[in-house]
């Protein structure tokens, strides 16, 4: 007989590997966007598109969350707000292997945090498939990008990054109970709402500071770059990220963020005809390996 539940699991364990692959293209169009609007301002419209996105489908169901729940929301734009701000700026400071390799560390804080905060249970399979998904993912950048010439990247540039990476993960485990009261649909919506303040008011602060051409931010690329992001990255990325954990732990949910650069690299040599070795591919089978490891060592899948 079928397991109705197992199924739906293994479902909601895909949703997280579709953000990924979303996210894939994200750092490029972001480096590029930023040619044309200044990266906070870029992650606020960003922020801004997608929020009405969610809150329009959210509007037509007329969901409501209960006014106890405000600071649980609020808390989930914090990092929210953390996250884009130290995302971009740090994006803009560094460059794309360097960016690629530092996504590593956001899984690796939602498992700590998730055994934290939630109490989750790291098991040896699943510590075991996570360091398999790290190792794929360095063989997939080693493949992409010459490893030894990391160096001299802006220190804050590689702190802003590592700074986003742990807050993602914050917004990661402790969106949990939200979305589990709610839906991911719900939480993804309202925390993106709460995070517009913070974001506009450091928006407004780099607007009067850089004083960038308007219109350079209103041309045909500018508003693709933050319709991309905004829909796309956003809208639609953090509600299957958040669609995950509706019925799958934080730390098993994190093991498909591996999957960025891999997914990065892929629309590179498909969109940009950048080259692709050998590397590539044992790193992508081995990153397979570790994800499959974690998501089926976690919840019984």
């Amino acid at each position: 007989m079928s397991d109705p539940v197992g199924g739906r699991r293994y479902v909601a364990a895909l949703a997280p590997l579709a953000a990924s692959a979303i996210w894939g293209g994200m750092y490029v169009v972001s480096k590029w966007g930023f040619d044309l609007i200044p990266p906070l301002t870029l992650g606020f419209l960003r922020v801004v598109v997608g929020a009405v996105a969610l809150y329009a489908v959210v509007h037509a169901r007329g969901v409501t969350v209960d006014r106890a729940d405000y600071r649980g929301f609020a808390v989930l734009g914090g990092w929210v707000a953390v996250t884009i701000a130290s995302q971009f700026l740090g994006t803009e400071l560094t460059n794309a292997s360097q960016g690629s390799l530092l996504t590593v560390l956001t899984p690796v804080f939602t498992v700590v945090l998730g055994a934290a905060v939630l109490g989750e249970e790291v098991t040896r399979r699943s510590a075991g498939g996570m360091a398999l998904a790290a190792a794929g993912t360095l063989l997939v950048l080693a493949g992409q990008y010459d490893l030894t010439r990391l160096g001299g990247a802006s220190a804050a540039g590689v702190g802003a990054l590592v700074l986003a990476s742990l807050a993602w993960a914050g917004y990661t485990v402790w969106g949990v109970p939200l979305v589990r009261k709610y839906s991911a649909l719900t939480a993804a919506t309202y925390s993106c709402l709460a995070s517009l303040p913070v974001l506009a008011v450091l928006s407004a602060a780099e607007l009067a500071v850089r004083s960038p051409p308007l219109a350079a931010m209103a041309s045909p690329g500018a508003l693709l770059a933050v319709a991309y992001l905004g829909l796309g990255s956003t809208a639609a990325a953090w509600y299957l990220w958040y669609k995950g954990l509706e019925t799958v732990s934080a730390g098993t949910v994190a093991a498909f963020f591996f999957a960025q650069p891999l997914v990065g690299a892929a629309l590179g040599a498909a969109l940009l005809g950048e080259a692709i070795g050998p590397w590539f591919v044992v790193g992508g089978a081995t990153m397979a390996a570790g994800i499959w490891l974690v998501s089926t060592a976690a919840d019984g899948i």
